[in-house]
């Protein structure tokens, strides 16, 4: 206990009698003033703990001191179910989340540092002669008086031409010549229309007058006119002539104005990404792409406009600020001389602006660009430019409450967040963790260990004290791993059976990168953060199979608007023994809660039937149908299937209570009086995929699909457990288990982005298995992977870097894991070494 408070009961937070989520009313004594971590398995219930519990009940007791009013801005996660906590200072919660998704939404946003950029320019800049000032505002593109009128401050403008809407000319119009037209009934009302006005839709495009190809797909005029569906041309004419009752009266719409109506208006992201493709993307040719108005882009400071400025790494930028903030600048004499209130301003905002780009480069971000727009950044990414904020803030006496912030992060820069973390603690404030990287373990000051199992299994403290105690606790699955001694890789690294290549590679920080990646085998991609392994495998290698294989790169489901400019890439090798492209990443399995984990894999489908075919389902004539929450038959009627309805409170926040009529069980009386084994489909939602397991064992089909969620390590998750609950990490491996779950075949490349995110090292384990399975089965596993645990145990890896941004986009090394260990130059071989078991270089 030595480095605590003293050992009175005053150091420490007292909780008693938590029962959030699967906590089984636990109390537990944590210290403050202390890097506590919070371990255990997936589902264990830590973050029921940390989050749930603390940082919950922190909240409510600040937001008690705050004004209703005030209450409504900000997001209230409830009140725990806790007995008491005493000694709970103010918390600050720092969860994984990905990038809002908006392109006006930056590096420089999000850690303040573009509104003092701004203001730097603004007061201190380089005017033009005669020019007025111009006032902070006027330098950012989300305001009126900063927006380029152009482009509405974008960057971009966007066109269609008769090329990019009609790919093909040598198509008639009825064999859908205008791609860009709807793909269904929209668009054969479309040309049902032409047929009234008289166009020839049978012949090729490029046989029609321009005049008319240009009014078909640019006039903005909109004529309604009387259509007639399923007649002939003949037969429209005819009807026109004797002015027949139409089947309904059509207004045209070119093809221009409906590309850019849905891209502007459309809410469905599948209809804005269709018709994107259509549309041509320009820099704006008023401001170039900076997105300013020309008088702020006049200004200048270092000899550049703001945008330049901001599209520098962040270590650029230090290094221009740096003489500023000194005062050792070339014009500081003079500005002192003749005009000491711009010199006084200028050396306070680039001191400011310096100190909190420090705090970024020690995090090890100094290859991000304040411009680098939110969504392009990773989780992990994101979380450090959030606890930069706080690093440079110096409270004391506060709670950080921190989700897994090791994510994403290369062993080396994960000492950077260490630093960090000691530096939050050195400030006199308490740090509670929630972590599975067994190097931020081995940092603490003291461990929670939760668990031992997930879901039901989990839920109790299994120890709580020092980490060197944790080594006796038999029970815990992470003493396993905490004090194991690494040894050497258990099989020798598989053969390759093919090579496939990837050539003069040039997107962001890659250059004309060459690489080969080998077939049959599993290959993980490492490097520090920044170094360009997402670039190569998630974006070019993707994209590369993907049109070789004929279809879209973008993952099912989920648009990414603000994705890097596709750049350039040749593949080559043996695409002889590839069949298909499989790409699992982490993006969500559905954005609203009525897709769950059921749902998705199909397992729900089983189910239904199974229910279905019941007895009293079957003297009732109830089918499959009636057995979902989403349609009307089955569901309860009041909260349409939702199992909840919203109240609205007058300056709270809205209040989601269970439904009074189908008391959260989503169906109504009569679908929940048939029963499948003694249970209703209400109750099998209920279940964990575990307690699901064990109560469909022998029906095939269902217990398959529970078989491979038990081996990704979802065992804990409900079946009816909504999307918007999952983790990033949780609906990936449901993407997994979905395709392990098909009949495996052989030639299939599968890319993974990250699979160990938020796995304790036993999920690891489980993890691994499953991949392997993928290779044993014929097929080719690539992934970008941080954990040593998964790389050791690799089949091949390729390392890139050296650095970050501009300093990394290289293969540093490509070999077997043995070999890649002993190259000089890679940041990983130092980490991969001890992982090995292999002693450290001399020297």
């Amino acid at each position: 206990m030595t480095g605590f408070p003293g050992d009175t009961e005053s150091g420490f937070v007292q909780v008693r009698g938590a029962r959030e989520h699967n906590l089984k009313d636990v109390s537990v004594r944590i210290p403050r003033d202390a890097l506590v971590v919070f371990t255990g398995v997936s589902g264990s219930g830590k973050s029921s703990l940390a989050f749930g519990t603390l940082y919950a009940e922190a909240q409510r007791r600040y937001l008690e001191s705050v004004s209703p009013y005030a209450r409504r801005l900000f997001h209230q996660v409830g009140v725990p179910d806790v007995d008491a906590i005493e000694g709970l200072p103010p918390a600050v919660a720092l969860q994984q989340q990905r990038g809002t998704p908006t392109a006006r939404s930056s590096v420089g946003s999000v850690t303040t540092l573009s509104n003092l950029l701004r203001m730097l320019y603004s007061r201190a800049g380089d005017y033009p002669a005669g020019q007025g000032i111009v006032y902070a505002d006027g330098f950012s593109p989300n305001t009126p008086e900063g927006a380029c009128p152009e482009c509405h401050g974008l960057g971009r403008v966007y066109t269609v031409t008769e090329a990019s809407m009609v790919p093909d000319p040598s198509l008639t119009i009825r064999e859908r010549a205008i791609a860009a037209w709807p793909a269904a009934w929209g668009g054969q009302n479309q040309r049902d229309i032409l047929v009234t006005l008289g166009i020839d839709v049978d012949v090729p495009w490029r046989d029609l007058p321009q005049e008319t190809r240009d009014w078909i797909l640019f006039t903005d005029e909109q004529p309604v006119v009387p259509v007639y569906p399923g007649f002939t041309p003949a037969e429209t004419r005819r009807a026109v002539k004797r002015k027949l009752e139409p089947g309904y009266m059509g207004t045209f719409s070119s093809a221009r104005r409906h590309v850019l109506h849905t891209f502007a208006n459309s809410e469905s992201a599948s209809m804005k990404r269709r018709v994107q493709a259509y549309m041509i993307a320009e820099d704006c040719p008023l401001c170039h792409g900076k997105r300013l108005r020309q008088e702020a882009l006049a200004v200048t400071f270092t000899g550049l406009d703001i945008t330049e400025f901001s599209r520098l790494p962040l270590r650029q930028v230090m290094e221009r600020l740096r003489p500023y903030a000194e005062g050792s600048d070339p014009g500081h004499a003079e500005r002192a001389a003749h005009r000491p209130e711009q010199a006084i301003a200028l050396q306070r905002m680039s001191e400011d602006l310096a100190r909190r780009l420090e705090v970024l480069l020690d995090l090890g971000l100094g290859y991000l660009q304040l411009e680098r727009a939110t969504p392009t950044l990773s989780p992990g990414e994101l979380q450090r430019l959030r606890l930069a904020t706080q690093l440079y803030s110096n409270l004391f006496g506060v709670v950080y409450v921190l989700d897994e912030p090791s994510a994403g992060l290369h062993p080396a820069d994960t000492e950077a967040l260490l630093a960090a973390l000691t530096g939050l603690k050195r400030g006199g404030n308490s740090l509670f963790v929630v972590e599975h990287d067994l190097d931020v373990i081995r940092r603490a000051d003291w461990l929670v260990d939760v668990g031992p199992g997930a879901g039901e299994r989990g839920g109790e403290i299994v120890y709580s004290g020092p980490p060197e105690g944790l080594r006796a606790v038999h029970a815990s699955s992470t003493a396993r791993y905490l004090f194991a001694q690494p040894g050497p890789e258990q099989q020798a690294p598989r053969d390759p059976v093919g090579w496939l290549e990837l050539n003069h590679v040039h997107r962001n920080n890659l250059q004309g990168l060459s690489v080969r990646f080998p077939l049959g085998v599993l290959t993980s991609v490492t490097g520090i953060s920044g170094s360009g392994k997402s670039t190569l495998v998630s974006q070019a290698l993707v994209e590369a199979l993907a049109d070789h294989f004929g279809h879209p790169a973008q993952p099912a489901g989920e648009e990414d608007e603000d994705a890097a400019p596709g750049g350039t890439a040749q593949l080559g090798g043996d695409l002889a023994q590839l069949s298909r492209l499989v790409w699992v990443d982490q993006k969500p399995i559905g954005r609203t809660p009525r897709s769950n984990l059921a749902t998705y894999t199909g397992l729900f489908d089983h189910v239904r039937r199974l229910f279905a075919g019941t007895p009293l389902a079957r003297q009732r004539g109830y089918s499959a149908g009636r057995f979902s929450f989403n349609v009307k038959g089955g569901r309860c009627e009041h909260c349409q299937g939702e199992g909840w309805v919203m109240v609205e409170l007058l300056f709270l926040p809205s209040v989601y209570a269970p439904c009074p009529v189908c008391h959260g069980a989503r169906y109504n009386a009569e679908t929940l009086e048939v029963q499948y084994r003694g249970r209703n489909v209400a109750e099998v939602l209920g279940m964990t995929v575990d307690a699901a397991h064990a109560f469909f064992e022998g029906e095939g089909p269902v217990a398959r699909a529970l078989d491979t969620l038990q081996e990704v390590g979802l065992g804990y998750l409900r079946l009816g457990q909504p999307a918007t609950e999952l983790s990033g990490g949780e609906a990936q491996r449901i993407k997994l288990a979905t395709e392990l779950g098909r009949s495996l075949r052989g030639g299939t490349v599968y890319v993974l982005d990250e699979p160990t995110t938020g796995l304790h090292p036993a999920d690891v384990d489980r993890l691994q298995r499953q991949l392997a399975r993928l290779v044993d089965a014929g097929n080719t596993v690539i992934v970008v992977e941080h954990r040593m645990q998964v790389v050791a145990a690799s089949d091949w890896l390729i390392d890139m870097g050296p650095g970050a941004g501009d300093e990394g986009g290289q293969a540093v090394a490509q070999g077997r894991p043995a070999d890649v260990a002993r190259v000089p130059g890679s940041r990983t071989a130092p980490y991969l070494r001890l992982a090995l078991g292999h002693p450290p270089v001399e020297g």
